[in-house]
């Protein structure tokens, strides 16, 4: 859709791939989201593209993408949200213990995430890392990525908001050695508390953005009232050009 390779997978067989990952320990399995503003995004940003095809999978998270698959005709789906692989994934590693780092956000986050997980995934443990706001030099990066390393996790939660997350992974996989590298973005603050998520029932519905809009406002306006907007368009348009190929 729009130039991205969604995926079409259950949330069950992409945790098997993980798992095997990690079992085998010699490729990475990369995961990553999409969601209407990331497809527009992605657009104009040619690595950011790149970098979205480059995942081993690319779901949709996002009722509107599952929207604009059926105004296309495109196949994709199910709708996989973030927080729903990351639970999925902590919990196989709780069931035989394992390692998982995340990287990203702010020490306040990351300290109550290990201590949510700790409580639900006692079995899990933990890194955190949170890297300096903005642009990083190459030896700091080179710096950050030696101490993942050396934690050796079996998963890395990458939340950096895209595209940064997803371009610091596709520059950054090689060197990582990590068998999982997931990039969640606002899982981070989730998980820990930070940000209300909308009722089970709202999410069902699709209308979690008109749950968060106006607790957000800074964050969403331009998902909402421009990025959503131009999706739809884009859409449309790609339909048209389908019909008249």
């Amino acid at each position: 859709m729009l130039g991205v390779r969604i995926g079409t997978r259950p949330l069950v067989d992409l945790v098997g791939d993980a798992r095997a990952s990690i079992a085998e320990r010699t490729r990475s399995f990369i995961f990553a989201c999409a969601n209407p503003h990331s497809l527009v995004v992605a657009q104009a940003d040619e690595e950011f593209r790149r970098a979205l095809n480059g995942a081993n999978v690319v779901v949709a998270d996002g009722v509107g993408c599952l929207w604009g698959a059926r105004l296309t005709g495109a196949t994709i789906g199910p709708r996989i949200t973030g927080t729903d692989f990351f639970l999925a994934m902590m919990g196989a590693l709780n069931q035989s213990g394992g390692r998982a780092f995340f990287f990203g956000s702010r020490p306040e986050v990351l300290a109550k995430l290990k201590e949510r997980c700790a409580r639900e995934f006692p079995r899990v443990e933990v890194g955190a890392l949170s890297p300096p706001f903005g642009v990083w030099p190459d030896e700091r990066n080179r710096e950050m990525i030696g101490s993942i390393r050396s934690f050796r996790p079996d998963v890395l939660w990458v939340g950096m908001t895209a595209p940064k997350q997803e371009k610091w992974v596709a520059a950054n996989a090689g060197d990582l050695r990590v068998p999982v590298v997931g990039s969640i973005g606002a899982v981070f603050d989730y998980y820990a508390g930070f940000t209300k998520r909308a009722p089970r029932w709202i999410c069902d519905l699709g209308l979690e953005w008109l749950y968060r809009l106006p607790r957000e406002p800074r964050r969403l306006w331009r998902r909402t009232f421009v990025s959503a907007p131009l999706f739809f368009w884009s859409v449309l348009r790609e339909r048209f050009a389908r019909q008249h190929d």
